[in-house]
């Protein structure tokens, strides 16, 4: 157990940190499960913008590594481009 004041806040607010990017972690990846199941390429591409946004976040809170967030953000720039329309 910590024995100090300060390590006791410490251990608050990373516990509170790591809700927080828990639960945008999974609102993305949610996000990005309903754009690779998506069928129409005009609503698609509008989608696109917001899910690259939300892995553009991830990433710049050092939830992701950037790579991570460019890798997945080309695969469903792909995606969304090979869709029929």
């Amino acid at each position: 157990m910590a024995n100090h004041k300060s390590a006791l806040k410490r251990i608050r607010s990373t516990e509170a940190k790591r809700l927080r990017n828990k639960y945008q972690h999974k609102t993305t990846r949610t996000a990005v499960r309903k754009l690779r199941g998506m069928t129409d390429q005009k609503e698609a591409s509008e989608y696109l913008k917001k899910v690259s946004s939300l892995l553009d976040r991830l990433a710049r809170k050092n939830v992701i590594h950037k790579n991570k967030a460019a890798n997945i953000k080309s695969a469903l720039s792909k995606h969304v481009n090979g869709i029929s329309a």
